[in-house]
């Protein structure tokens, strides 16, 4: 049973990170992508914040820049197994400010585009959690990177640095 739960956390952890990766790539393929429409349509507690993140292009620009490059090293990361914990943390991160940009609150999600109908819980929480199950998971629990001994890694990383 042990090992059942090893290869589903595994392909879990493998999953995550596919779709992080993916919409991190995505935003870059989307010519002229922006946060600044997403930035400026937040309504919860928090919109204040989100709205001067949209006042300035720079600021939209390091925006643009962190979520993009965030979401693919976040998706390398969880899906080779590598720095899993550090991924996650940081997924977390910037999951949690999705969700505090677009709440699933009654009243505050009126006329915003969703996938679904959602009371309290979406998937932006769901992941969240999913996430934060990955910062305390020992690197034993899954296959990846991470399991190889530290010395064996650099060596690997290496190799892979000068290709």
């Amino acid at each position: 049973m042990e090992k059942m739960v090893k290869y589903f956390l595994t392909l879990l952890r493998i999953v995550l990170g596919w779709y992080f990766l993916f919409e991190g790539i995505s935003k870059i393929l989307v010519p002229g992508w922006t946060s600044k429409n997403y930035l400026l349509g937040s309504t919860w507690i928090f919109s204040d914040f989100f709205y001067w993140l949209a006042s300035s292009p720079t600021l939209v620009g390091i925006v643009d820049f962190l979520n993009i490059w965030g979401l693919i090293l976040i998706g390398i990361s969880l899906f080779v197994g590598l720095f899993v914990r550090w991924a996650s943390l940081f997924a977390a991160i910037l999951l949690l400010f999705y969700f505090v940009a677009y709440p699933p609150i009654p009243g505050y999600t009126f006329g915003a585009i969703t996938e679904g109908s959602y009371l309290w819980v979406n998937k932006t929480l769901i992941e969240f959690f999913l996430l934060v199950v990955f910062i305390f998971l020992s690197a034993d629990m899954t296959s990846g990177l991470d399991r190889v001994p530290r010395r064996r890694r650099k060596d690997w990383l290496s190799v892979v640095a000068n290709c």
